[in-house]
């Protein structure tokens, strides 16, 4: 006999966002049922962020030990032992995950299924032989790596996020096709770490962030020894025993280039298949489910958040945010409303590139009249002492001083944006980030003569320097 459950939210998918929302429904005491078919964490913690990172954290060792001569340090040989590096990112792995296990949740008072979760109609949820009857469902089920249609590629191995974390041995040519974030970090790495790299792109590298900050960021690779050919279609791809070969056009004509592994990093797309949206009266499309901006589908008990809703960043934090908006939507019938403006995002190759607000592209598509404020690394002290000097801050404002955005490339770029995350979601002014007192010597002091240099004009004013001077005869 099936077992029926009536608790107040069904999460569907135990990655980042359905876990915030388990969690939190838990802490305040709200029956939760949350559904998960493979692995607890979902994508961040075993092919995504975490991996990532961890991978990252490796490569950035080699690339200290090789440029410590410029301290006076001199390392006598570098041997990266590509086995070592594996049980490096596994282990992170493992010590992450038991936050993330079916025993902890089953001890904050969550019910945790194993299983393929499907609606059965408008209200039921069904995994196995349990039927979930709850007051509101959150699907949160996540995203896979999205494969372009080229020929042959089929036809053989090839590596994504699912799987290029899972090798044991370096790679001594590696050819990756996709110039985004994780593309780019995975190139990077691989080189960092000892492999020939080469990266395919159709359209620009790095093509969703400010342009002139990927600049930086792009001439570094290319320093490193990444051959990065944007403009690109590739053409067809021909595996054989141990090699690949990729073929493809470009400025210069048809070109084929041979690798040991092919890494395709080309997007991701929404997992929805197996749900059975209709039966639940779910909209939905390939590019998610479809939402209102409080995250609800067509189904008005039914959420979807994260790399499953349609039109949404697909962040790990993006996720947990939009959790928070539906716990206090589904539990406390706050209004809520996504604003995408104040949401960050990071890519972590070195040097870092971050974005957070409106980019210069995107204020003038809206028609802003901004000022644009810029800063560079090298003029500030503890970069210097870092020999951290590649890299600037590029923060947007209206000419009113609101901040509306910035874009930071540079040493621990990720770090600094918080700050200017902050205050976007706060609505500040950009006087309010110069009257802020910093620890000398750190890189926040980057942002924060940025923020002097938009009162920079006034300096010469002739109405300031007036008043300046009826004041001297008081003494």
């Amino acid at each position: 006999m099936a077992e029926t459950l009536k608790p107040d939210i069904c999460v569907i998918g135990g990655g980042s966002g359905g876990l915030s929302v388990a969690a939190a429904a838990a802490a305040f005491g709200v029956p939760v049922v949350l559904i998960e078919r493979h692995k607890m964490g979902g994508d961040c913690l075993n092919t995504g962020c975490v991996p990532s990172k961890s991978l990252l954290a490796a490569a950035r060792r080699a690339a200290i030990m090789r440029s410590a001569g410029a301290f006076g340090v001199t390392a006598s040989s570098i041997d990266v032992d590509f086995g070592k590096v594996h049980d490096h990112v596994q282990r992170v792995i493992a010590a992450i995950a038991p936050t993330d296990s079916v025993e902890r949740f089953a001890g904050l008072g969550v019910r945790v299924i194993k299983g393929h979760a499907k609606f059965k109609d408008r209200r039921t949820v069904v995994v196995g032989d349990v039927e979930i009857r709850a007051r509101s469902v959150v699907i949160a089920t996540g995203s896979t790596p999205a494969l372009p249609p080229i020929p042959g590629l089929d036809e053989g191995p090839y590596l994504t996020n699912e799987s290029v974390f899972d090798l044991t041995e370096r790679p001594d040519r590696l050819i990756v096709i996709g110039a985004g974030p994780i593309g780019l970090e995975m190139a990077q790495a691989f080189r960092r770490l000892g492999s020939e790299v080469t990266v395919l792109e159709a359209a620009t590298p790095l093509a969703k962030d400010d342009p002139e900050c990927a600049a930086v960021v792009l001439d570094q690779l290319e320093r490193e020894g990444v051959v990065i050919c944007g403009g690109v279609k590739v053409v067809r791809v021909k595996h054989a025993r141990g090699s690949v070969s990729v073929t493809f056009e470009g400025a210069g004509g048809e070109q084929t280039i041979e690798g040991r592994y092919l890494l395709v990093a080309t997007g991701r797309k929404p997992t929805t298949d197996g749900l059975y949206l209709d039966a639940a009266g779910i909209k939905y499309d390939r590019t998610g489910i479809l939402v209102n901006k409080r995250l609800k589908t067509a189904n008005r008990r039914v959420y979807a958040i994260g790399d499953a809703a349609a039109g949404q960043l697909q962040f790990t934090h993006a996720a947990n945010y939009h959790a928070g908006l539906v716990i206090r939507n589904a539990l406390f019938r706050l209004p809520v409303k996504v604003n995408n403006d104040a949401v960050p995002w990071v890519t972590y190759t070195e040097p870092e590139l971050a974005q957070t607000g409106l980019s210069e592209a995107q204020a003038r598509a809206r028609g802003i009249k901004m000022k644009i404020l810029r800063w560079p690394y090298h003029d500030n002290d503890r970069a210097q002492a870092e020999r951290e000097t590649h890299g600037h801050i590029k923060v947007i404002t209206t000419t009113k001083g609101k901040i509306l955005g910035a874009s930071i490339v540079g040493a621990q770029a990720g770090e600094l944006i918080a700050m200017w995350t902050l205050a976007i979601a706060q609505g500040l002014n950009i006087r309010s980030l110069t009257g802020i007192v910093l620890p000398y010597p750190t890189l926040s002091e980057i942002g924060k003569r940025a923020a002097i240099d938009y009162f920079t004009p006034s300096l010469t004013s002739p109405w300031v320097r007036r008043i300046i001077a009826w004041l001297r005869i008081f003494g």
